[in-house]
């Protein structure tokens, strides 16, 4: 018989002064970083400059099916943060680089390792999803909630 669903009732749910201030402040501000170095094309871009400077085309060749539209939002918000600088070189047709700050240069060993564990984990994530898909498909539309004790 398979399991039912079950919906987890928190029982503290208190909120200390300090770590109220904590929640508003410290967790707003590291939210907005972690949007930003957890986007699938910021993590590719840092990935990309990680061996040094380079042209916007060349970047966007490098990132199977990112637009031109999305790299240039991404790289705006990578210089924005300090992750990354852009350099225009007065020539004609202009000529701009784009290169890892050593902010950026600092994400660099986490991101890399991110994505050596991605690479390292793809055929257990697609088994597991390959399971989780066939339990769903068994599964009734309107399946039963069960709540846990009070």
């Amino acid at each position: 018989m398979p399991q039912e669903r079950t919906i987890l009732i928190p029982r503290h749910t208190e909120v200390t002064e300090e770590h109220q201030h904590f929640q508003n402040e410290s967790c707003r501000g590291v939210s907005r970083v972690l949007a930003r170095i957890g986007d699938k094309w910021s993590v590719l871009i840092v990935m990309m400059l990680a061996d040094g400077p380079r042209r916007f085309n060349e970047i966007k060749r490098m990132i199977d099916g990112i637009s031109q539209r999305m790299l240039t939002l991404t790289l705006r918000g990578l210089e924005r943060d300090g992750l990354v600088s852009r350099t225009v070189y007065p020539t004609i047709p202009p000529r701009v680089d784009y290169e890892l700050t050593p902010l950026g240069h600092s994400l660099r060993e986490p991101v890399m390792a991110l994505g050596q564990w991605a690479q390292a984990h793809l055929s257990q994530i697609a088994q597991a999803q390959a399971r989780f898909d066939s339990a769903i498909a068994g599964e009734t539309p309107l399946a039963p909630v069960r709540r846990t004790g009070s």
